[in-house]
């Protein structure tokens, strides 16, 4: 058995003060018996009851655990990397609010459903940048996510070749506390309007590292206008571009993978399905430990000392009612 709190002078002064009190009322009890030529053998039965009724109060005011003290703890994860599309074309409005504030909101969650795993973001349109390398940090990358914006990269047009060989890199990291190819994962995020020449040689070296490579579509197939400071983005003929959901490449990615597509349109929410997907992917064991898992069975101790105090209450003697 353990201990919650230590023995203290606090429970050495209760004690004291128990012990003259109870002294004092025997003395009294004891002296009115005599006089009255009434047996006093009661107030014994009564000592009995009311000292161990104190004890069980002080045992569980010490906290006491017993049962299973220690048990091992397995640390199970997965390394996460998600790639963010942030081309102007996120911007688009056909998935309300916009395609990327519908992304942000469900990236909160995706990172909320992997708390055990280190995850990771990278940025792009047609070049990529790190933003948050893989971590268990959920208020750092909330915090990133919450910043991201068509801003934060050139817009010259979108190319999945970057933050693919990016992730691929990082994955591969010697470092890395992930050894098992299986528990890695890349998140591809975008409206699937690939205007890069080299994707599939990436692909093919992705395909043969073992790493799942899962893709989420954002947009709809009619489009919309993409909103700017000034009004809408136009060409060169000074007509509104539409900006459509583009599937056929991103759904190739994730077939050539061995992974899954997904999407998120006006209809249509994939992120539940998605997460599952994910979560099924079997983890990689970092480290086994032992944890104190004992519980403070206080409680055992102040339901006894209560029914004898119930007991205490209803007890009662000739020589004088107590």
């Amino acid at each position: 058995m353990t201990w919650l709190y230590d023995f203290t002078l606090t429970e050495w002064v209760f004690i004291g003060i128990f012990l003259l009190l109870y002294i004092l009322f025997l003395t009294r009890m004891i002296n009115i018996a005599r006089k009255l030529n009434t047996r006093f053998a009661g107030i014994a039965t009564k000592l009995i009851i009311r000292t161990l009724y104190f004890c069980l109060l002080i045992i569980a005011v010490l906290g006491p655990s017993f049962g299973e003290s220690k048990r091992e703890i397995k640390s199970v994860g997965k390394d996460i990397f998600m790639l963010v599309d942030l081309s102007q074309s996120m911007d688009a409005n056909d998935v309300q609010p916009s395609r990327l504030a519908k992304v942000k909101f469900e990236l909160k969650n995706i990172v909320e459903a992997f708390s055990s795993d280190r995850m990771g973001i990278i940025i792009f349109s047609s070049e990529s940048f790190m933003q948050v390398p893989l971590t268990y940090d959920q208020n750092a990358l909330n915090l990133f996510i919450e910043t991201l914006n068509t801003g934060l990269v050139p817009n010259t047009g979108t190319d999945f070749e970057p933050p693919l060989q990016m992730a691929l890199e990082k994955l591969n990291d010697e470092d890395s506390p992930v050894t098992q190819q299986k528990s890695k994962v890349i998140l591809l995020i975008s409206d699937g309007e690939d205007f890069g020449e080299n994707t599939s040689e990436i692909v093919d070296e992705i395909e043969t590292s073992g790493i799942k490579l899962f893709t989420l579509g954002v947009g709809t197939e009619q489009g919309s206008r993409i909103p700017t400071r000034t009004g809408f983005k136009q060409d060169n003929e000074g007509s509104d571009v539409i900006s459509r959901l583009d599937s056929r490449s991103l759904r190739q990615l994730a077939a050539d993978t061995d992974g899954k597509y997904f999407e998120i349109n006006e209809t249509r929410n994939d992120v539940s399905r998605l997460i599952n997907t994910i979560k099924g992917i079997e983890g990689e064991l970092r480290d086994s430990r032992q944890v104190d898992v004992s519980a403070n069975r206080y409680y055992y101790f102040l339901i006894i000392a209560l029914v004898l105090i119930l007991l205490d209450i209803l007890l009662s003697f000739k020589t004088v009612k107590i």
